[in-house]
């Protein structure tokens, strides 16, 4: 199973305003690893500094115990896949193809009949095989979503960080990515970590939620039992709530915003 350990990462975009700071991780799989908390408290920058999209300012990042820094960013790619928030590329192309670029680092000379096996098995899990010949410019913000993280799965790679994969769905779309995320990191013994802002969504699926808070620090770690806290959500997001169980899982139940001090 991969792991990978953040040591006292801090990033900045400048070097007088820290984005993150002193995040210190240990993620091991399998599991749906949620991340929520605030705009503006460092969810995107921190999944990018796994991934090696950004550099952070100091600290080192591992995995299996290999830092990343010495691993090529090919190399990378096929034990790191990530899905953005969500995609503004327009392909002049069919919605098969599109997805076909997920399997670049597997591909040698051409395109093999396993490139094409995998493609449509995550086309048939996503419930898109309809779209296959569909061009990908033609197709609404949520199809588009559903095929960017079809491009994410087909890379077959042990670990699969996603940036809000759930948003520009509807409801049950949302519902359903999330119930197939938390099985494929089971079934394939992946670890699958997800930026997410719907708290019962992370508190129903996820195996382990990281909550991030101003200034661009670790709240809290752990289950959603442990975590998902009428307190926490006081303390992080300024909102009161009640939390319920339901189903020995907590579910919120928003109630007013919390006056700031002038």
């Amino acid at each position: 199973m991969p792991e990978i350990i953040l040591d006292d990462i801090f990033f900045a975009y400048d070097k007088d305003n820290n984005v993150i700071q002193n995040i210190n991780l240990k993620l091991d799989g399998p599991g749906l690893i949620c991340i929520i908390g605030p705009n503006g408290v460092g969810k995107s920058t921190l999944i990018k500094c796994i991934n090696k999209l950004l550099s952070p300012n100091s600290g080192d990042v591992y995995l299996d115990g290999i830092n990343v820094k010495n691993i090529r960013t090919k190399a990378l790619a096929k034990d790191m896949a990530y899905v953005p928030v969500s995609s503004q590329d327009c392909f002049a192309m069919s919605v098969v193809d599109s997805i076909l670029i997920g399997r670049h680092n597997h591909q040698r000379w051409r395109t093999t009949d396993r490139d094409l096996e995998m493609v449509y098995k995550v086309m048939n899990l996503l419930d898109i095989e309809d779209l296959s010949m569909r061009s990908f410019n033609e197709l609404s913000a949520g199809q588009h979503q559903k095929v960017s993280l079809a491009r994410g799965l087909v890379q077959e790679s042990k670990i699969l960080i996603l940036d809000e994969p759930t948003s520009n769905l509807d409801v049950r779309h949302q519902v359903y990515v999330a119930e197939l995320l938390r099985a494929i990191a089971i079934r394939m013994e992946m670890t699958i970590i997800m930026i997410s802002h719907d708290l019962n969504i992370s508190a129903k699926y996820a195996h382990k939620i990281i909550v991030m808070s101003s200034p661009g620090i670790i709240h809290s770690i752990g289950t959603p039992n442990e975590v998902i806290t009428e307190t926490m959500i006081r303390e992080v997001y300024g909102v009161e709530c009640t939390i319920i169980i339901d189903g020995k899982m907590p579910h919120v139940i928003l109630g007013s915003a919390i006056p700031t001090e002038k």
